[in-house]
């Protein structure tokens, strides 16, 4: 999607349609895989569900259209990486950092990251190349003993404007969340310093506000990158994720997303036909990826710039409706809240000040 230039005709907006063909054809499985949410799917809609994979497909197209509109028009960059598999991390948890909200060298991270440097790191996606490389020998010895296992995404929105999200049910961090729990396989999220966060002081957690000069947005039309200004207050850390209140701040939005093992593996284990009927052995076959965490990277990205463009347009539809109306008429009387003075008093009823 890269190469995608918008062909734009006066009065006429036309649908994208993405499209996909797969060579490879598989028989129609006939026992349940193992802790797999097939068997509960086929028990609500009453029909086989054979692949999860392909419904992320267009999550990715539309999203990769969303962020290209982020980018030209308010600058947003996404960028995600793999931050941890098994129990190797990235940045591990320290008694002095309980969280990565509070080490500078993730701190650095964050401000620096972009998608090229991570994908310098393919296959593994993780930025730096000692961890990256421990990471990739821990996927191959899961790979030879035909099991699999888990890991964390982390993810980065920088520039995002001021103000989107709400201050109830629809909070910014509420709607990642419900974006990213629905990829499949995700087990866990957490925003900011996490559950790490929990372990630290309130005197250190707190994101103190300090004032900053106010960075003006590039002009229209000029050859710089669309940038949004930043508000008289920012805050001196940035615990809270880019997030306060369910509204975003203007700080970097970070998050990390946790995914499970994949459940197909090459070893044996026991399993029962959809009818329940006979018990079987379930041995994947073919080709199986032990760790899909370097594959849900581009995956994470595309689920954000939908929920930043989702509130985006929420915010812009509302600043339109705005501008459409009048401004009220302040007219309604004001109660009295006061007690009248005397002089009041003797102008509304005469006689009363004297006893009458």
């Amino acid at each position: 999607m890269q190469g995608v230039r918008w062909i734009n005709f006066r009065g006429l907006v036309t649908p994208i349609l993405p499209t996909s063909r797969s060579t490879v054809s598989r028989p129609v499985a006939v026992v349940v895989g193992v802790v797999q949410g097939r068997l509960s799917v086929s028990l609500r809609f009453q029909r086989r569900l054979l692949s999860y994979a392909k419904s992320l497909q267009g999550r990715v197209a539309a999203g990769t259209i969303a962020e290209k509109y982020l980018a030209e028009a308010h600058g947003v960059q996404i960028t995600a990486f793999v931050s941890s598999v098994g129990n190797e991390h990235l940045f591990p948890a320290t008694q002095s950092h309980p969280t990565p909200s509070t080490n500078p060298a993730f701190l650095s991270l964050i401000e620096s990251i972009d998608r090229r440097t991570v994908d310098d790191f393919l296959p593994v996606r993780c930025p730096d190349a000692e961890a990256s490389k421990r990471m990739a020998e821990i996927i191959a010895d899961y790979r030879d003993r035909k099991d699999s296992i888990g890991g964390t995404v982390t993810c980065v929105i920088k520039n995002i404007p001021i103000g989107l999200g709400e201050p109830c049910f629809d909070k910014l961090e509420a709607m990642l969340a419900h974006a990213m729990l629905s990829i499949p396989a995700t087990k866990g999220f957490e925003i900011g310093s996490g559950f790490g966060g929990c372990e630290v002081p309130g005197s250190q957690h707190n994101d103190l506000f300090v004032s900053t000069p106010a960075t003006p947005s590039s002009q229209e039309g000029s050859d710089s990158a669309p940038s949004n200004p930043r508000p008289r207050l920012t805050t001196k850390t940035n615990n809270s994720g880019g997030i306060q209140g369910g509204i975003t701040n203007g700080a970097p939005v970070y998050f990390r997303v946790a995914f499970k093992p994949p459940a197909t593996i090459g070893q044996a284990q026991t399993t029962a036909t959809y009818e329940g009927g006979e018990e079987g052995v379930l041995e994947a076959k073919g080709r199986h990826d032990p760790c899909v965490v370097p594959r849900a990277v581009p995956i994470v990205e595309a689920m954000s710039a939908l929920v930043v463009m989702d509130a985006l347009l929420a915010q812009e539809a509302r600043q339109a409706a705005r501008s459409r109306l009048p401004l009220l008429k302040r007219t309604l009387p004001a109660e009295l809240t006061e007690v009248e003075d005397a002089t009041t008093k003797e102008a509304k009823h005469p006689g009363l000040m004297n006893g009458h």
